[in-house]
């Protein structure tokens, strides 16, 4: 099981790719995205056998980073 940091590491910024948005793993896939499949009532087996790029630790790195989001809570990725 990974613990909550390492889940963060899935989430990638880097300028220039999907506008700088946060994105799954340095993919063209925007964590926005991954949180729309889940509000649209989409479970995560659904999601994975949709998206096949995606993992399923994808998928909560992505709720994770957007809980932190939400409470401001500063995200520090290690170089």
């Amino acid at each position: 099981m990974l613990t909550n940091l390492k889940l963060l590491d899935r989430i990638t910024l880097i300028p220039g790719l999907m506008g700088g948005k946060p994105t799954i793993r340095g993919m063209r896939f925007p964590v926005s995205d991954v949180l729309e499949l889940l509000s649209s009532g989409l479970s995560e087996s659904e999601i994975l056998e949709q998206h096949p790029i995606l993992e399923k630790e994808d998928i909560k790195a992505a709720l994770l980073y957007a809980s932190f989001k939400i409470k401001n809570t500063v995200i520090i990725h290690a170089s």
